[in-house]
């Protein structure tokens, strides 16, 4: 019983303690960013140190982070990057998971890596080339104004959503690393499978179909099959999109009936029209 009580007032002086420590910034407070690439979610978990008036890249040992020395890339235990799918990076097929990222700066030339054990953290003495998933060369560019806190992004993500950059910026120094991504083959499956259960599908398939250039008369007809049931003919949006696919099938009299429909539909619309007015009336003009 005297063992039992003294180990709850242990714990008990072990949590008081543990509540009543005092929270302070962090010099290198943890930072997060993420975004889908097509389907693919990338999010990228670091420190950001500051530059607080240092050195941070060059030669010799003025610098912080000298030319030539592997860097985790971040502070404390580094960065670490979280692929949902499978992509391409720098060219090299990256199957999903989880990633440390590593760096060597170069004057002229930058080495990327990704590397595999997680267990290592931020510590570069224990790196084994033998765990690289990647290693690539990316030439940095000069920033015009400086980043004081070191800061990853997810950028230039393409129109088709197929590519992207991973971003590095800090004091004058950023780099880019190529991300590609494919998805089409899994939303093909599923278009096959859930327009089969769901009519309110097949917008999303006619519009998938428009984006990328597949068969435009299946997308019409997925359209056409849309906007008959109830009250789907009145979202002009919609609508919208039947007078675009028809515009690229090259039936410019449809193609502007659609568009003059769509725009009377926005026009009556309470909430507001989203902009769906000047996108008819660009799409009439442009097929006159």
């Amino acid at each position: 019983m005297k063992k039992t009580i003294l180990t709850l007032f242990a714990c008990l002086c072990f949590m008081t303690g543990a509540m009543s420590q005092i929270e302070t910034p962090m010099p290198s407070p943890e930072g997060s960013v993420s975004s889908k690439v097509g389907l693919t979610k990338v999010t990228i978990d670091y420190f950001r140190p500051k530059v607080k008036g240092r050195k941070i890249f060059g030669e010799g040992g003025d610098y912080l982070e000298q030319y030539g020395n592997i860097w985790r890339t971040g502070a404390n235990s580094g960065s670490k990057i979280t692929l949902s799918t499978d992509v391409e990076i720098a060219g090299k097929k990256v199957p999903a998971g989880e990633y440390l990222i590593f760096t060597i700066p170069g004057k002229d030339e930058w080495k990327f890596m990704l590397y595999s054990d997680l267990n290592i953290g931020g510590n570069t003495s224990a790196y084994k080339e033998e765990n690289e998933v990647v290693r690539a060369s990316v030439k940095p560019t000069k920033l015009a104004e400086k980043v004081e806190t070191l800061t990853f992004n997810i950028a230039d993500i393409s129109e088709d959503n197929t590519t992207a950059n991973i971003q590095m910026a800090w004091d004058d120094v950023s780099i880019k690393v190529p991300v590609k991504v494919t998805f089409d083959d899994v939303v093909m499956k599923d278009i096959a499978a859930k327009t089969k259960v769901n009519p309110n599908n097949y917008i999303a398939a006619a519009n998938y179909y428009y984006t990328t250039g597949k068969d435009l008369n299946q997308a019409l007809e997925w359209v056409n099959m849309y906007l008959a049931e109830g009250e789907n003919s009145k979202q002009f949006w919609n609508v919208h999109l039947k007078a675009q696919i028809l515009a690229k099938m090259g039936k410019k009299k449809e193609a502007i009936e659609a568009a003059k429909k769509s725009m009377e539909l926005a026009k009556n619309f309470e909430a507001g029209d989203f902009g769906y007015i000047k996108r008819n009336e660009d799409l009439i003009t442009s097929l006159k």
